[in-house]
């Protein structure tokens, strides 16, 4: 599957500002969040559910889990950069937060 190109600067401003923007933070050319849930369980469910979205997008971000809480990362490592495939990924994972949000997640 071919790659979109790297988002220059302005784009990735553009993107981050718009009103469907994901509600990521771009640290390190990375687009990051992290999500808590209720139990330990909870954030094990969250985490498999944002592997199915990653599967059927072919783009899988880092996932870290520290007990209820899950730290997730996206960048596109065979672009160099963040891509249009990390803002939809985001934006998607963000539709399965209040599922399982219990907590202010920033």
């Amino acid at each position: 599957m071919a790659r979109p190109p790297v988002l220059g600067e302005e784009a990735l401003g553009a993107a981050m500002a718009a009103p469907d923007a994901p509600a990521w933070e771009v640290v390190d050319g990375r687009l990051v969040t992290s999500v808590t849930s209720a139990s330990f369980p909870a954030a094990l469910d969250f985490v498999m559910a944002v592997g199915r979205l990653a599967e059927e997008a072919d783009h899988h971000p880092d996932i870290d889990i520290r007990w209820r809480t899950v730290h997730l990362a996206l960048v596109t490592h065979d672009a160099g950069g963040l891509t249009e495939l990390d803002l939809s990924l985001a934006r998607a994972i963000d539709r399965l937060r209040p599922e399982v949000v219990t907590d202010d997640y920033h």
